[in-house]
């Protein structure tokens, strides 16, 4: 077996170079600005232990593999097929022909990414879904697919994807063996079950048990943003991760204090009843590697995991802030971005710590609110359907903001940032994450949070493009907000939920400008990564 470390993401060595042909997709490719994060340092880890991390990178990119098939098909038909090495890089940043901030299709022979991606037959319709009577297909570990007389039926991942499982599970297992962590040799070979059988509470659990390593593995199919037509189907991913554990330690303090941050929710407490597990934590960590889901498009910069709300309520959360990402994001977008679209008052409360807490309480935000609604719909996603993830995205966004307005009434944090701070910070990242655009959920529910700021007259544009907040307004509105999903979510209202959205999913007047703007200053929409070994 190797010991050393490889931690480059091979879809993304084919980096452009600044000597080539122009290409019509240099503007595109550019907008996710190739970064170097640099390995955090490894001298606290045994060879053993950097075997584990060599583990946890091939499971990794066996993920990687799923997630091409689950998402599009067969990787190699489409990029064989690219003859522009700039155009191919950008079909690898984005795991097939389309472009994730608008579901475009920008290769030749491919029309535009359907709802479903690759989820459900391409000639599927609602309405044939919601007739089929079959218990599994709302499971979040099956596609759907046309049989041979041209009905509906299930395969489960494990069984759509099991050469590639069979492999991870393997890896896992190795991993296991030689891990001196007993809390992780369990996680390890509790997933490799999961992931053979798409039975995952006992890892879930297991994962949230495993408290005393320095590594960890997030890996399995978690997300459902891919899913637009149903909102119920769970993308592959996998995330290589390093503990800081003194940074840690600090974050814990705050987890103690969940019921407060429930209470300071606005709205009606019968929406906001859901109380985690006593066992949730928050984690610091830095990012090793990037795979599947993960690495496709926009780059998540924290995780609240598992999704399971059985999971949930029985034993609750973890939180994990991705330090390396959210301080390179900041640097390369948010804060330059901000200062280009700021009046210089509101640019001085420009605050890499807030946008830090920002970040935090809206992953712990998460996991607020209620998962089940009160109205005997069953449980949120349910009720909402391909509504829910994006109404969950806002409310996460401005309930967590509010959270750290709030924070205050709890810490004595001046000497970190103020609430202007806060909300400043807040509205850049806000406007910035526009330009992830109507076709992706996080791009849809920055819009929907801009436009109702709008409507509550938050901020002033003036005609240099330049804006000023109105900072009573803004909390107010974002409060007014946070209360109006919490009892959608909770009342499963899916009419409203569609209505509202919309209303409020459109882009804006300013968008055009404001990408203008940003663009002239050359200010990406988001990163790719290029790891560098220690």
């Amino acid at each position: 077996m190797r010991k050393n470390l490889i931690l480059v993401i091979p879809a993304l060595l084919a980096a452009v170079s600044c000597q080539h042909t122009k290409s019509p997709f240099d503007r595109e490719v550019a907008n996710y600005a190739l970064v170097d994060i640099a390995v955090p340092d490894l001298s606290g880890i045994t060879d053993n232990g950097k075997e584990v991390l060599n583990l946890y990178r091939f499971a990794a990119d066996e993920v990687d593999a799923i997630y091409w098939e689950q998402y599009f098909g067969d990787k190699e038909s489409l990029l064989g097929g690219i003859t522009d090495p700039v155009q191919k890089t950008f079909a690898q940043i984005n795991y097939g022909p389309w472009d994730r901030m608008t579901g475009k299709s920008f290769v030749e022979g491919y029309a535009d990414c359907l709802p479903g991606a690759g989820f459900y037959p391409a000639d599927m319709t609602r309405e044939e879904f919601d007739a089929w009577d079959n218990p599994d297909k709302n499971s979040p570990y099956t596609l759907i697919r046309r049989a041979a007389d041209g009905s509906l039926e299930t395969v489960w991942f494990h069984d759509a994807y099991k050469a590639h499982i069979d492999k991870i599970a393997d890896y896992l297992k190795a991993a296991a063996d030689i891990t001196i962590k007993p809390s992780v040799a369990n996680y390890l070979l509790s997933k490799a079950e999961a992931l053979r059988t798409d039975h995952y509470y006992e890892s879930s659990l297991a994962w949230l048990n495993m408290e005393d390593s320095k590594m960890d593995l997030v890996i399995g199919p978690n997300e459902v943003t891919d899913d637009q037509l149903m909102g119920i189907k769970r993308s592959y991913e996998a995330f290589v991760l390093l503990k800081n554990e003194a940074h840690t330690q600090e974050l814990m303090q705050y987890v103690s204090r969940l019921g407060e941050f429930q209470e300071d929710l606005p709205g009606d407490p019968a929406y906001k009843t859901f109380q985690p597990g006593a066992g949730s934590n928050i984690f610091s960590c830095d990012a090793l590697y990037y795979a599947g889901k993960a690495n496709a498009g926009v780059k998540v910069i924290a995780l609240n995991l598992p999704f399971d709300s059985d999971v949930q309520r029985d034993r609750g959360t973890r939180t994990i802030l991705l330090e390396n990402i959210i301080r390179t994001k900041y640097n390369h977008i948010v804060g330059p971005g901000g200062r280009i679209l700021l009046e210089s008052d509101y640019a001085a409360h420009l605050s890499a710590d807030a946008f830090f807490w920002n970040i935090v309480f809206r992953e712990v935000a998460h996991g607020l609110g209620v998962k089940e609604t009160v109205t005997g719909k069953g449980s949120v996603e349910e009720a909402l359907g391909n509504t829910a993830v994006t109404l969950e995205e806002v409310k996460a966004n401005t309930a967590g903001v509010l959270l750290v307005s709030m924070l205050q009434k709890h810490f004595d944090i001046h000497h970190l940032f103020t609430k202007e701070d806060a909300l400043a910070t807040f509205f850049a990242s806000l406007v910035r994450s526009e330009r992830f655009g109507e076709g992706t959920v996080l791009g849809r529910a920055n819009i929907i949070i801009y436009n109702y700021l709008a409507e509550a007259g938050a901020f002033h544009r003036n005609p240099s493009g330049q804006y000023s907040l109105d900072y009573k307004k803004m909390e107010s509105a974002l409060s007014d907000l946070t209360a109006l999903v919490l009892k959608t979510q909770a009342t499963g209202d899916r009419t409203f939920a569609e209505q509202f959205e919309a209303r409020h999913g459109k882009l804006n007047a300013n968008y055009d400008a404001d990408r203008m703007n940003l663009g002239l200053e050359r200010i990406p929409a988001d990163i790719r990564f290029n790891f560098l070994n220690n």
